[in-house]
């Protein structure tokens, strides 16, 4: 036998061809378990060889493919900085579960060895430096991956696994958990039943080994709190294809005896996603049953209580089963912690099918998504343009907002970033070299990993703290969100609380209670109306999800349709009235010239300007006198046009946005502030170079005169030049409409493009000001007859005072007041060069003539 470390010449006679995985290279790769097709089973009938009818098209989860872009997107955003592994690529290998244990086991063997074929403890082929595996989803894929990945001391960091971290470091030390202790989720939930006074609480869970480890965790602890248990149900999850008909109701009879007719408060439910499909259509079996015998007695009033594993995917089951989320309207969750990340909403937009030839998911998930076709395949009739926008799809088929599970993986990638960076420090990457001694790659065991991943901790962009404990878990807690459906089977997850376990004990859960839009049937008797309350889903829709148009959806298979409202939602450009049945246009919100607060701009405006004509034609007019010769005539000149142009741009600002002015607006006053703060520069250093000049034997003489200004001048402004080509030739910006930041009004607005290259302006006007002021501060106290030093030193505090403001004001805006803290920093920055540096020197020039003398000035000590 050959060992792992070495080569041998692998053959199979019959390989087997795994459709969905997505491979990109890199000197170290990271391995990834996707949980994102599921394939429904036929039903063996014995009429022919399984192998030819084993199983139906794929069952596309589109709302996890956001998982896959999330690993992707943090690869690409570790390679992209500087700071992180310099010298070294990292690729990335994912491949997908399908929910089977048989194909989890192949494809994590097909991580480690080789591509559509493989013989278990041999490299063939490319050699991969597989450094560490991400996944799985569930405790299943999880435990699958990790019989294979702890022999060989692989790391593995689950993103959605809630499997005992204590039994899995006894087996298998080198798995990780990007999810909190499961012990604080019990801990939660028993504070959530206390708090809104629920005595009587039904549990639900799967018939295996999970569930009976719930039951045996929960059960004692609702006791200890004296909370009965109304009834338990241990449910079997079968979902088969039968004569192109999916079978998955067949015992989802025995829940309605209990359920119907409990004294449950509320129904906790146990499982992981896939659960939750089953769970539906046995609710919906209950339904028919009651509409069947009304004579069964209902007890009505009950909310559902989910747990962090559960995710509602029935919205990917609408093309093969009619599904009614609606029946969990109200459902209050425990949910996987998550925050938005800068710039992964931009990077959602740019997806296309064409956007890369690795990609072996998105084809299945843009034709299932879009419902369209790629291909001339039978999919759909419609073929697919490949410029569909991910945006313009509901939140339940995929979100745009980075999910809980998404936030995981993102945090386990930088996780296994940041331990790789530490051995990088430590040296322990090294080189790998071909034959001949060539350098190809960089290389690293997988096993020395450990020891930094153990001790990781670092924040993420979001600002939120990573850290493992003792036992491999994410030290963070949960988020508590209540589910909010619509009559097209949408919904929508509002976050109502959280569970922080650094909190004091029984205070870890917070819960706003003024969020919660719980079913109308729990509502009403909460509240002891008798009477119905059919508008409350129209206040919901109007309220919190503006974005479809729904209609109602055909419930004749179930004979509800007397239990169903018709709703329409206000188009984007629109907003619901007090009342809830009339759709207002939405108001243009742009600094307008007729406004009052443009009028005002623009006569501060019109005033600065007059002034800095009024201060260049004075010095214009004694430009022969000793104090504008003393302080450099051309450089005051440049100082002061650019200064004027620099209030002019700010009228760019005021106005509806157009292409020409967005293109304008920032490079323009980026690149005239440039060349004022290079003229304050140049001023600078020549008054040091000049007061060096005039020490006995000082070769500083040949440095000082108008050819060294010129250059300070040039070679500072045209980096500025540089940036904004840059910005306009990469990603400029551009007039753009929002509609969702305030509900009545439309913000028309310039986007910037690319918020970076905007950053990078301002941050280089920021260079040039703290230059200009270390200098001008150094040398203030030289002698009055070259020094205008310290009048530059107060204006720099002032222009960096205003910018420094500037930066969070900006952000904490919107609409034509963003725009108006711009044109303000604008005027204001402006107007305290022009008032520093100039006001001293007119007053001699205008008040005081006799002192405007080489005489006088060489008298003059500061």
């Amino acid at each position: 036998m050959v060992s792992q470390g070495q080569s041998a010449k692998c053959t199979t006679n019959h390989p087997v061809h795994v459709p969905h995985e997505w491979y990109e290279p890199g000197d170290l790769v990271i391995g990834a378990m996707a949980s994102h097709i599921y394939y429904i089973v036929r039903k063996v009938s014995f009429k022919k060889h399984p192998s030819q009818d084993f199983i139906d098209a794929p069952l596309v989860l589109t709302k996890f493919y956001q998982q896959i872009l999330a690993l992707v997107f943090a690869v690409d955003e570790i390679n992209e900085n500087p700071r992180m592994l310099p010298n070294v690529s990292l690729g990335f290998h994912i491949y997908d579960s399908y929910y089977d244990s048989k194909m989890t086991y192949r494809n994590t063997l097909d991580l480690l060895f080789k591509s559509h074929h493989f013989v278990p403890n041999y490299r063939c082929g490319i050699q991969k430096n597989v450094i560490g595996v991400i996944g799985g989803l569930s405790s299943d894929t999880s435990w699958c991956m990790a019989n294979v990945l702890g022999p060989f001391k692989i790391p593995q960091i689950s993103y959605g696994s809630f499997e005992p971290a204590i039994n899995y470091g006894t087996k298998f030390p080198s798995f990780y958990r990007m999810v909190p202790n499961e012990d604080l989720q019990y801990q939660g939930i028993i504070q959530l039943l206390l708090h809104f006074r629920w005595k009587w609480v039904g549990l639900i869970t799967p018939a295996n080994e999970a569930g009976e480890r719930f039951l045996q965790n929960i059960e004692p602890m609702l006791f200890k709190n004296g909370i009965c248990s109304a009834f338990t149900e241990r449910l079997k999850f079968n979902m088969n294809y039968n004569s192109n008909k999916l079978e998955m109701l067949e015992d989802s009879r025995i829940l309605l005896p209990a359920f119907k007719t409990s004294r449950a408060n509320a129904v906790l439910v146990y499982g992981e996603s896939r659960f939750s499909i089953w769970l539906s259509a046995a609710l919906i079996t209950m339904e028919l049953s009651q509409l069947l015998f009304p004579q069964k007695k209902s007890r009505e009033g009950k909310v559902w209580i989910t747990t962090t594993q559960i995710d509602f995917i029935l919205y990917s089951l609408q093309k093969k089963i009619n599904v009614n989320i609606r029946m969990f309207h109200g459902a209050i969750s425990f949910a996987i912690h998550s925050k938005e990340i800068q710039n992964f909403k931009d990077f959602l937009r740019s997806i296309r099918p064409q956007w890369t030839d690795t990609d072996r998911f998105i084809q299945d998930f843009w034709e299932d998504a879009f419902s369209c076709s790629l291909s001339n395949s039978t999919v759909s009739p419609t073929m697919c343009t490949g410029e569909e926008m991910l945006e313009s799809l509901p939140a339940p088929y995929f979100e745009m907002s980075m999910t809980g599970p998404s936030y995981n993986i993102y945090n386990a990638v930088y996780a296994l970033a940041h331990a790789l960076n530490s051995m990088h420090l430590a040296g322990a990457i090294r080189n790998r070299r071909d034959a001949k001694g060539k350098l190809f790659s960089r290389y690293a065991d997988p096993w020395q990993l450990h020891s930094f991943l153990q001790r990781i901790s670092f924040n993420n962009i979001a600002g939120d703290e990573i850290t493992l404990n003792e036992y491999g878990e994410l030290a963070a807690g949960f988020d508590i969100t209540n589910l909010v459906t619509f009559p097209n089977n949408s919904y929508v997850r509002v976050k109502v609380g959280s569970l922080d376990p650094h909190a004091p004990a029984g205070k870890e859960l917070t819960i706003n209670e003024d969020r919660i839009k719980w079913h109308k049937r729990f509502t009403k008797k909460k509240q002891g109306d008798n009477k119905e309350k059919r508008d409350v889903t129209h206040v919901e829709i109007s309220r919190i999800d503006t974005r479809f148009i729904f209609d109602t959806p055909s419930t004749k298979a179930f004979g509800l349709e007397a239990y169903m409202e018709t709703c329409v939602s206000c188009p984007a450009d629109q907003y619901p009235n007090n009342s809830q049945d009339l759709c207002i246009p939405k108001i243009p919100n742009f600094l307008a010239f007729d406004e009052t607060l443009a009028i005002v701009s623009a006569s501060f405006v019109l005033l600065f300007s007059l002034i800095t004509i009024m201060v260049l034609s004075i010095f214009i007019k004694h430009r022969n006198t000793a104090i504008v010769k003393a302080n450099n005539r051309s450089l005051t000149y440049g100082l002061l046009i650019s200064l004027l142009l620099c209030f002019l741009s700010s009228l760019l600002f005021i106005g509806k946005p157009n292409m020409v002015t967005c293109l304008l607006r920032q490079t323009a006053f980026g690149i005239v502030f440039s060349v004022a703060l290079s003229s304050i520069l140049a001023k600078t250093i020549l008054v040091v170079l000049a007061f060096m000049a005039t020490k006995p034997g000082s070769n500083m003489r040949k440095w000082v005169g108008k050819e060294l200004a010129y250059s300070i001048v040039f070679s500072c402004s045209i980096v500025q030049v540089g940036i904004c080509v840059l910005w306009l030739a990469t990603s400029p910006p551009f007039p753009d409409v929002d509609m969702h930041s305030m509900p009545e009004e439309i913000i028309f607005l310039c986007n910037e493009g690319s918020v970076s290259m905007f950053y990078c302006v301002l941050g280089y006007m920021g260079f040039l000001a703290t230059i200009s002021f270390t200098v001008a501060f150094l040398a203030r106290k030289l002698p009055d007859t070259f020094n205008e030093a310290k009048f530059i030193t107060f204006s720099m505090l002032v222009f960096c005072s205003v910018w420094l403001s500037f930066i969070p004001t900006y952000l904490s805006t919107r609409g034509k007041y963003m725009v108006a803290v711009e044109i303000f920093s604008i005027l204001a920055s402006g107007a305290g060069l022009l008032a520093c540096i100039f006001t001293p020197k007119c007053y001699i020039i205008v008040v005081r003539p006799d002192l405007n003398n080489r005489e006088q000035l060489t008298q003059r000590k500061v």
